[in-house]
């Protein structure tokens, strides 16, 4: 074996890719903690607010996250017991339900949100400057898009989807 394939860029952007998101993980969690949310549980009440109406059908949350379809349902169950989001029937497919969330979801996310976005500026934005973070930012979204073609399912961003993708397994 080659001694300077681990040199490979290749690897050192991964591992720092890695690094960069143990971090702030780490930081994130223990934020979200104060505010009696978990890192997931944010990013569905992050992912339904930031989408039209509030709202996103069960499998589309299921696609723009990391979680199965039966995760989402397992987080939405906890999360509609305490009363942070609701279900809705979606009118055009019996089969599907809407994840919405409610206003006592809105106002602890209203809670949380100065406090994670100083995190954010602290750790990770602040590091950059605006040519850098455009940049980063750009790579990021082409990067995601490659990995994870569904990542905007539902979102009205259709545009978002890449060429290959096909949208209707999204």
């Amino acid at each position: 074996m080659n001694p300077n394939v681990f040199d490979d860029p290749r690897i050192t952007a991964v591992g720092l890719l890695f690094e960069v998101h143990a971090g702030l993980s780490a930081r994130f969690a223990a934020q979200l903690e104060e505010h009696g949310l978990s890192s997931v549980e944010f990013e569905v009440l992050t992912r339904l607010t930031r989408s039209p109406g509030n709202q996103l059908r069960m499998t589309d949350l299921a696609a723009q996250t990391s979680l199965s379809t039966s995760g989402v349902t397992r987080v939405v169950d906890r999360m509609e017991r305490d009363g942070l989001i609701t279900r809705r029937a979606c009118p055009s497919d019996r089969r599907s339900s809407f994840a919405v969330v409610t206003p006592a979801g809105l106002r602890r996310l209203d809670e949380c949100l100065p406090g994670h976005l100083q995190l954010i500026e602290d750790w990770f934005t602040g590091q950059l400057d605006p040519a850098a973070l455009n940049a980063l930012l750009d790579g990021l979204r082409r990067v995601r898009d490659a990995v994870h073609p569904c990542a905007t399912a539902g979102s009205g961003d259709s545009a978002t989807l890449t060429e290959d993708a096909d949208p209707t397994q999204c």
